[in-house]
């Protein structure tokens, strides 16, 4: 049995109210989920992938297949960027799918297929965009951000994969060329109409078709849409009763891409019982439709921080001149691209550190170091460490500053001094906190960001960000 082992999710914390975009700051109406202006594609996948992996040895991640049409580099491997991060085996297969919105499902079926091949014990799947439409246009109202992240094997699966059915299609609807940083999409009648509708009925009823099975026999149905009327209508000519779809979110999440469908699916495993099947379908340049049955092993897997947990917590944000300047819409008075850009040889030499959050244990007397050094202060031996993990682990506030002069979206920029677990300090930013939350002892967990951009690309690094919830704990 070939299927999900665990899921995990990321919705970014920011909501931008949708009455914003036309100009009213009415409050508590529809909204879309937005990154931060320290987050993207990679960030937010490095987050699922991190709920993902909660609980297992991350040493059975054999591959890493990164799907997404936004990701930062046009040539460079995302996938490698999400392993380093995840502190991964050196020796794990590493590919990115992109350009489709059918990219994060065909991540997982290149996973699923992986696993069956036998190349892969088990392989992470991460589904992340983080899609721009015009400023104040039709569609910026529909997309928003998120990621999805599933670990396919074969053992102690949750979903099984019973069967695919796939359907290629050429159709300019909605497309991104290359440099223009928005999206675009045709008229609307004719999108819904020879686009997505007709082609994912036709992946559906193929699939019917292949298994015998018939709309009433799925407990719950995942399908992408790019809005609520298309969902509906998608559903109806598949025959599939509205109280077995599940919710498109809409108004509260946004059209993330090609990690809607996928976050879809991660919301039905949520509320899945042993048994159930499930109807996941993906659409983009054609469609893919398969069947999953969920076992006794989803029981076992216990709570995760997915989809409903993401949702929970939330930031209006009250500004969209703010907003445009934390996408780089809107011009700042400081650039924050611009400049010499970091040595590759420097990035090379700290990237255990900075990429994937390693300090030093002391072996003599266990004394723990953030960032790596040679001589142990408190037994002074030289040049006898072991590397270790951090970013897993919990802390707390020490101290911190406001700096108002830095140049940030968002001033004041926080930083401060984190007590880590085990005994290591690092002075880190802090995110996703207001400065009338800062206070000594506030627990601390720590995410992958874009720590700048100078040079015009990301850098990346770990910061701090308050424990707002506690984890759920397995069951």
């Amino acid at each position: 049995m070939i299927g999900i082992t665990s899921y995990g999710a990321y919705v970014p914390a920011t909501r931008l109210p949708l009455a914003l975009i036309g100009g009213s700051r009415s409050e508590g109406g529809p909204e879309k989920a937005v990154a931060s202006y320290d987050e993207d594609a990679i960030t937010m996948g490095v987050a699922a992938a991190t709920e993902c992996l909660r609980g297992f040895d991350r040493a059975v991640v054999d591959a890493v297949f990164v799907g997404s049409t936004t990701l930062p580099y046009q040539e460079k491997l995302a996938a490698s960027i999400v392993a380093k991060a995840l502190d991964l085996r050196r020796d794990v297969a590493t590919a990115d799918y992109g350009g489709s919105l059918r990219a994060g499902a065909s991540a997982l079926r290149g996973a699923l297929d992986a696993v069956a091949a036998g190349t892969a014990r088990g392989a992470l799947v991460v589904a992340s965009d983080c899609r721009l439409a015009a400023p104040r246009s039709a569609l910026e109202r529909s997309v928003g951000d998120g990621a999805a992240a599933f670990l396919v094997g074969d053992a102690h699966c949750i979903l099984a994969c019973e069967a695919l059915h796939a359907v290629a299609d050429e159709i300019l609807d909605v497309w991104r060329a290359a440099g223009d940083p928005f999206v675009h999409t045709w008229e609307e009648r004719f999108v819904v109409e020879h686009g997505h509708r007709s082609v994912l009925v036709e992946a559906m009823r193929g699939l019917f078709q292949k298994t015998g099975l018939g709309p009433d026999d799925f407990a719950r149905a995942a399908l992408y849409a790019p809005d609520l009327a298309s969902h509906q209508a998608a559903a109806r000519a598949a025959g599939l009763a509205t109280e077995r779809l599940q919710s498109p979110l809409f108004g509260r999440l946004g059209n993330t891409g090609a990690a809607f469908a996928p976050m879809l699916l991660v919301a039905a495993l949520e509320e899945a019982r042993p048994g159930e099947r499930l109807l996941f379908a993906s659409y983009g340049d054609g469609a893919e439709a398969s069947a999953w049955r969920t076992t006794a092993e989803i029981e076992k897997l216990g709570p995760r921080r997915a989809i409903h947990w993401h949702l929970d917590r939330r930031r209006a944000i009250r500004d969209y001149a703010a907003y445009l300047r934390a996408r780089h819409l809107e011009a700042a008075e400081h650039d924050v691209r611009q400049g010499p850009a970091i040595s590759a040889t420097v990035h090379f030499r700290e990237r255990d550190h900075d990429l994937s959050f390693h300090g030093v244990r002391c072996r003599r007397c266990g004394a723990e170091y953030f960032p790596s050094q040679r001589v142990c202060y408190n037994c002074h031996a030289r040049d006898d460490f072991e590397s270790i993990r951090l970013s897993d682990r919990p802390g707390w506030l020490l101290s911190w500053t406001l700096d108002h002069f830095f140049p940030t979206p968002e001033p004041p920029l926080a930083a401060g001094v984190v007590q880590i677990e085990g005994g290591a300090r690092a002075y880190l930013q802090l995110t996703g906190v207001g400065s009338e939350e800062l206070r000594c002892d506030l627990p601390l967990e720590f995410v992958f960001r874009r720590i700048h951009e100078v040079g015009g690309k990301p850098n990346y690094f770990w910061k701090a960000t308050p424990s707002r919830n506690p984890r759920p704990e397995p069951q």
